[in-house]
This record gives structure tokens, C-alpha cells and sequence, in this order.
């Protein structure tokens, strides 16, 4: 790979992103692009290499530092075409090998995608092929959701649906602090947020605890 390639993922150099890393992440975008001919796994306005890099992968991995390392698991709702888990996988292969991702995502072919490209990169997942809101007492580390639905939605799924985790990132976007406020009217969050790497009017959130007030 090309120090061109490298210096693409400057973004995230506070992860020491490896040679090999690089590699594989730029695998997973070859990927994408050709199995975005047969399925929508990402929009065709973003289908440039470039675009995948920067709108796909590097937001995707900025989360990691949120990511609990002391758990076994961690859990990415509705992942769709894999986007952030996989990516999750790919870097924790060299931060904490053992940490599986659980993928949820109930369309057959995305799962068959989300299984190749775990086979072919030999990354620790589990692909769940489930209605996510099916399931009941789930236990996890952290919870990642990225484009799956509403926060409120997400906040209730966990509040009802899962046994025990230990935080929920969200992706903020552009409309994201309405949003939030929005939230903060309905539940209590003890949460941290940071500057997207890759939007200047997005956000990452990271919520620790969640408590739905009394109306």
C-alpha cells in the first residue's frame, strides 16, 4: 500500500492504525463497490473510493475510543451493510483480538455480505439475522447505532430489550443537537459527546446511563 492510501487514514493515527489495518479496511471498500452492484449496501452518490474512505470508514472507526474493552462483546443495531461494526472488527483485531462484534440485521443479503467479508478477513463476528426488536434480555458491552433509527426509538429498545450493557454511541448528524434536546426532554442521559472527524455540523455521542423521567 502507497503512503498516499496511509496518510488517508490520518484522521484516526490516535489508533495507530497498522499497515495491515489500512489494508483490510481498503478490502472491505473493494468490497462494498462490488457488492454494491448487486445490493444497496451504501448510496451510488458515495460510491467513489474516496467517498467510501472518508464518509463510511473513517467516520465509522472514530468511535473506537468509545468502545468498552473490558466486555466480551459489543453490539452494532441494524448494521446494515456492516457500517459500523465491521469496521469495529477490522481495528480491534489489533487493539483486543477477543472482542467479537454482534451484527444485527434482519435482510438476508446484507447478512450473506456481512458473512463474506468476515470469513474473507477473518474478523471475530457474529452475524444475527433477527428483527432486533424480536429479542429480549440481551447482554452486551457497548451498543453502537449508526442510520438505523431514531434515537428516541433506540433509547426505548435498549430501556426494554436489553439485560445489561455498558454505553450506547450514537452518530449525530446535521439535524442532531434538535434531536438530542429534543431527547433531553423525555430522558435523563449521562452521556459525553466529541467533534465528528468527518462532518463539521455532526457529533458522536456517548451515553452511559439512561432513565426514562415520568411524564
Amino acid at each position: 500500500m502507497d503512503n498516499l492510501i496511509l496518510n488517508s487514514y490520518s484522521k484516526i493515527s490516535n489508533l495507530n492504525v497498522s499497515r495491515e489495518t489500512c489494508n483490510e479496511l481498503e478490502s472491505l471498500i473493494t468490497m462494498i463497490q462490488e457488492k454494491n452492484q448487486k445490493i444497496n449496501i451504501i448510496s451510488k452518490k458515495m460510491f467513489e473510493k474516496g467517498a467510501i474512505r472518508e464518509r463510511h470508514i473513517i467516520d465509522s472507526a472514530q468511535i473506537i475510543d468509545f468502545v468498552d474493552l473490558n466486555c466480551n462483546t459489543t453490539s452494532d443495531l441494524g448494521t446494515g451493510g456492516g457500517m459500523p461494526g465491521l469496521i469495529v472488527a477490522i481495528v480491534m483485531k489489533k487493539i483486543k483480538n477477543d472482542l467479537k462484534v454482534n451484527l444485527y440485521e434482519k435482510s438476508y443479503h446484507k447478512c450473506a455480505f456481512l458473512k463474506e467479508v468476515s470469513k474473507k478477513l477473518n474478523l471475530n463476528t457474529e452475524i444475527i439475522q433477527k428483527d432486533i426488536f424480536s429479542l429480549k434480555n440481551i447482554e452486551t458491552g457497548t451498543i453502537m447505532s449508526r442510520a438505523f433509527k431514531p434515537m428516541p426509538v433506540i433509547l426505548n429498545l435498549v430501556s426494554e430489550n436489553f439485560k445489561k450493557y455498558k454505553n450506547i454511541i450514537f452518530f449525530m448528524g446535521s439535524s442532531g443537537r434538535k434531536i438530542l434536546n429534543e431527547t433531553l426532554q423525555e430522558w435523563d442521559l449521562d452521556y459525553e459527546e466529541k467533534k465528528s472527524l468527518t462532518s463539521n455540523d455532526s457529533f458522536i455521542l456517548n451515553i452511559k446511563k439512561i432513565k426514562k423521567k415520568i411524564s
